[in-house]
């Protein structure tokens, strides 16, 4: 049986020449970068040359980069640390909608301890409006926290506008970057974001290994405590062979950006026209000018998109329904439900994600493949019949 992986949003296969850049780091390399003999010196000098690669990738310096333990650690690190080191300042926060449960459950947990949360409407195509943005901030508010590009309609905010605008007001600007990251070009100077989170799962590189970017000057706490690790702001001996993973990712990242792009646009938008040509009940979810180049978010009318999901499966092909990150719990997409998607939609609702390993092959399968589980579900839907 054919297989076909088309949730690169979710994560993405370790790409050989990472693992074999790794692969010394998880045998004779093991020594602990903190020592001074050869072994630690080794390692050390192996985290050092990774963090320049991730930096090269995002146009950041050196001492900007800090490693953790996922893109949701460095999340929560970046909201938490610059509260707990600005309490002055007050206990307001903003964020739209349609940020990572990572963004999102921590402001939760923030509610609880007295802070005030504004949660920003975005328009029907995922963007969120300047204007709104700007008459949310008050004198108190401490932080904001916009995701360059959402996970799953993939739409891309204006950063640099809207932390133009948070700057002027005397308030932080943290970003996830993490499904951004190797998908456009990404240039933190330019952005002049305060904090940018990023998870190397994202693009072909190692799961359990993230990074933070924090602009030079800016006053954060810590968030883990311990030891002095990454210029003391990042407890814990240092995940070698991951870090390692994470830049060699970086570094191919870069190299291959302007074929990548090409690459996923050219299959996602082929993708797109055949599921419309194919399958009349079908509506692209966010703006298909302002997106990520491999993603493709299709609610199906009349039919589960779960059940389209299992079907797909039992023919080789890996696709989500929303973000993968909270698939299973039942609920409908907060971000569907943020531009204004009918409950009923979100629930036939499909997410594609093209990435490098993904050929003009494959979608003609899955169209085939989709064409017929369709077909199917409708001849069994109420809904359709009604």
């Amino acid at each position: 049986m054919k297989q076909v992986y088309l949730d690169y949003s979710a994560t993405t296969p370790i790409k050989e020449e990472v693992l074999e850049a790794m692969m010394p780091y998880l045998k004779e390399e093991y020594g602990n970068p903190s020592n001074i003999y050869s072994l630690g010196i080794k390692t050390k000098k192996a985290i050092s040359e990774s963090r320049g690669k991730i930096c090269d990738l995002i146009n950041a310096n050196e001492n900007e980069i800090y490693f953790t333990g996922s893109g949701s650690e460095a999340d929560n690190w970046a909201i938490i640390g610059i509260l707990n080191a600005h309490e002055e300042k007050g206990k307001h926060i903003v964020a739209s909608k349609i940020e990572h449960h990572a963004i999102l459950n921590t402001l939760k947990h923030l509610e609880t301890k007295g802070y005030e949360v504004t949660y920003l409407d975005v328009r029907r195509d995922g963007i969120l409006n300047p204007d709104d943005f700007k008459n949310a901030l008050r004198k108190d508010t401490v932080l904001v926290s916009i995701m360059l590009a959402n996970n799953e309609i993939g739409t891309i905010q204006p950063i640099e506008k809207l932390a133009k605008i948070a700057h002027e007001n005397g308030t932080f600007f943290h970003c996830d970057g993490v499904q951004a990251l190797s998908n456009i070009p990404i240039d933190v100077k330019k952005l002049d974001v305060d904090m940018m989170a990023f998870s190397a799962h994202k693009l072909h590189g190692p799961k359990g290994i993230g990074a933070l970017y924090i602009k030079k000057g800016i006053e954060i706490d810590n968030f883990v405590f311990g030891g002095n690790q990454e210029m003391g702001k990042r407890a814990g001996t240092e995940n070698v062979a991951g870090i390692v993973g994470f830049g060699k990712a970086a570094q191919l990242a870069k190299s291959n950006m302007e074929n990548h792009i090409a690459h996923c646009l050219e299959l996602r938008n082929y993708l797109a026209d055949e599921i419309y040509s194919n399958i009349f009940h079908s509506k692209v979810n966010g703006s298909m000018l302002k997106r990520l180049p491999g993603n493709l978010n299709i609610s199906f009318s009349y039919i589960e998109g779960e059940s389209i999901l299992l079907m797909l499966n039992q023919l080789g092909i890996s696709v989500s329904t929303g973000s993968a990150c909270s698939s299973g719990e039942g609920e409908p997409s907060h971000v569907l439900k943020a531009i204004g998607v009918d409950d009923s939609l979100i629930h036939g609702t499909v997410r594609f994600s093209i990435g490098d390993f993904t050929t003009k092959e494959d979608i003609d399968y899955v169209v085939s493949s989709l064409k017929t589980i369709t077909d199917k579900l409708l001849e069994l839907s109420p809904l359709y019949k009604g």
